[in-house]
């Protein structure tokens, strides 16, 4: 009977040893995630530079300079301009936000086009910039 008895105080003993591995496993772990988490705070971010060839400014033509204006103008600037010219004069269409409807000027650069939606209004307006 006594071999019986020590027999499961071995498996506790053993049970308790790996416990101990383990915990011991599981510290050195957080102390690098908390370094980590240090040195991330530590570094600062730096302001993102815009592309040289997206801030070219570049010449609109006469149609497309009556809406945005004749100066020459980053790509980016001349469609922010003529976003402000379609809200202004209220051209988005109502119930489908994706779509423009053209007025006189508008027409014109959109290739004769009522209505025309975002991403085919960008093919036109790139045909009108040099």
């Amino acid at each position: 009977m006594a071999k019986a008895k020590k027999k499961p105080a071995a498996k506790a003993a053993k049970k308790a040893a790996g416990k101990k591995a383990v915990a011991k496993k599981k510290a050195p772990a957080k102390k690098a995630v908390a370094k980590k988490a240090v040195a991330k705070k530590a570094v600062k971010k730096t302001k993102r530079k815009p592309s040289a060839a997206l801030m070219k400014a570049m010449n609109p033509s006469a149609l497309l300079a009556e809406v945005v204006g004749a100066k020459p103008q980053p790509r980016g600037q001349i469609t922010k301009n003529l976003w402000a010219y379609i809200k202004k004069h209220g051209l988005q269409d109502k119930v489908n936000k994706r779509l423009i409807n053209a007025d006189e000027k508008l027409k014109k650069i959109f290739g004769g086009k009522s209505v025309v939606n975002m991403f085919e209004m960008t093919k036109h307006v790139s045909k009108h910039i040099n």
